[in-house]
C-alpha cells in the first residue's frame, strides 16, 4: 500500500517554510525536503526484512543550513568544477565564483543545494519539486526552471530532472547523497564493494579538477569494471587516489547514448543489500567522502571521512571548458531531460 506524509521541517533565516515530504510503498521509504531538494532519508530492506536507513542526513534544518558537504542535495545549475570559475559561450565570457578555489563547485555560493524548492506535485508514488534560477544567478545567463522528482518504482527509486531556458547555458545536475549500505551510522564502507561500468575515467590535478583527455582504467586501481571492496582501492598507493586521497573521479559510462543504462553497482554482503545504478548521464563521479569532516548526524550518528560513498551521474565535470566532452549546454526550445534509477536487491 502506497502512503504520503507531508510535514513542516522548520524555517530559514529568510522566512521560508521548509516541508518534509515522505513516500512509502511498502518495500521502500523515503523522505525528501525542499531546502536543496535533499533526499534526507531512503529506508531499503536488508536480507533479514529489517528496514535500514542507507543515506547519510541530519535530523533539524539548522544542520543543513550549515552542512558543507551537499548531504542528500540536488547541485546544480552545473555539477563538480568548471575551471577558475570561467568559461566562454557563443562568443561571451562568464565568470562564476571559485566557491572550491581556484575553481566553481555545484554550482557556486548559492548554488540549487541551498534555496528552498516549491512542491509542484504529489502523489503516493512521487513528489516533485521546482524551482526558478534567474538570468545571473550565480553568473550563469539564462532564466532557467527546473524540476526534479523522486519517484518510489516497487524496490526502486528514480530521480527525474528536467529543465528549460530561455539562454543557452550549461545545465547538469545531480543528487548528492552520501550512502553507506550497512545504514547511514554503520562504521564505515571498507568492506563493501562497488563495480563501475567504464573503461576510461578523468584523471584530475590536485585541486580536484578534471584535466581533460579521458584515461584507460586498465592495469590501475582505477579498474572497477569487477567487484572491488572500497578498503582495498580507495588508500592505494596510485598517484590518481594520493591527489585526492582517495576516489573523487568522473569516470566514462560505457555505451551512453541517452537511454537509462546500467553504470555501477555496490553490495554489502554484511547487510544483505545490493544497488544498482542505471543513468542516463554520460559521467559517473565516484566519490569516497574523503574530505568529510567528522560531525553528528541523523539520531546522532557519528560521520567521518571514508564512512559512505557518493555515485553521481551527471556531464563531464568542466564541460563548458572542453568542446571535446560530451556538451551540458542547454539552448532555448531544447529540453533537459536527465535520470538516476537505484534498484535494490536482497
Amino acid at each position: 500500500m502506497n502512503t504520503i506524509s507531508r510535514q513542516s521541517f522548520g524555517c530559514t533565516p529568510a522566512g521560508e517554510s521548509v516541508e518534509r515530504i515522505t513516500l512509502d510503498n511498502g518495500i521502500l521509504s523515503c523522505s525528501v525536503i525542499t531546502y536543496g531538494a535533499i533526499l534526507q532519508s531512503l529506508f531499503v530492506p536488508d536480507r533479514n526484512g529489517n528496514a535500514a536507513d542507507i543515506v547519510l542526513g541530519f535530523d533539524t534544518l539548522e544542520e543543513y543550513l550549515s552542512d558543507t558537504e551537499y548531504i542528500g542535495a540536488t547541485v546544480g545549475r552545473f555539477a563538480n568544477r568548471i575551471a577558475a570559475g570561467r568559461f566562454s559561450l557563443d562568443g561571451k565570457e562568464y565568470t562564476l565564483a571559485t566557491n572550491a578555489a581556484p575553481n566553481h563547485m555545484h554550482g557556486g555560493e548559492k548554488g540549487f543545494s541551498h534555496r528552498v524548492w516549491s512542491v509542484a506535485e504529489l502523489s503516493p508514488v512521487h513528489v516533485t519539486l521546482s524551482l526558478f534560477s534567474p538570468d545571473g544567478e550565480e553568473g550563469f545567463p539564462g532564466n532557467l526552471t527546473v524540476s526534479v522528482t523522486y519517484r518510489l518504482e516497487e524496490a526502486a527509486l528514480s530521480v527525474e530532472y528536467h529543465a528549460e531556458t530561455d539562454k543557452a547555458t550549461p545545465c547538469s545536475l545531480t543528487n548528492h547523497s552520501y550512502f553507506n549500505l550497512d545504514g547511514h551510522g554503520a562504521d564505515g564502507i571498507t568492506e563493501q564493494q562497488l563495480t563501475v561500468r567504464a573503461s576510461l575515467y578523468l584523471p584530475v590535478d590536485a585541486d580536484g579538477l578534471a584535466t581533460g583527455t579521458p584515461e584507460a582504467v586498465e592495469g590501475t586501481p582505477m579498474d572497477l569494471r569487477q567487484p572491488a571492496a572500497f578498503g582495498l582501492r580507495m588508500d592505494n598507493d596510485f598517484p590518481q587516489l594520493r591527489l585526492v586521497d582517495g576516489y573523487d573521479h568522473n569516470y566514462v559510462v560505457e555505451d551512453h547514448d541517452g537511454s537509462l543504462r546500467f553504470a555501477a553497482q555496490a553490495v554489502s554482503h554484511r547487510s544483505g543489500i545490493t544497488m544498482t545504478l542505471e543513468t542516463t548521464q554520460p559521467g559517473l563521479q565516484v566519490y569516497t567522502a574523503n574530505s568529510f569532516p567528522a560531525c553528528r548526524g541523523k539520531g546522532g550518528a557519528a560521520y567521518c571521512a571514508k564512512s559512505s560513498f557518493c555515485l553521481e551521474p551527471q556531464g563531464f565535470p568542466d564541460a563548458p571548458n572542453h568542446p571535446e566532452f560530451p556538451s551540458t549546454i542547454l539552448r532555448p526550445g531544447e529540453e533537459y531531460r536527465q535520470a538516476i534509477r537505484l534498484c535494490f536487491h536482497k
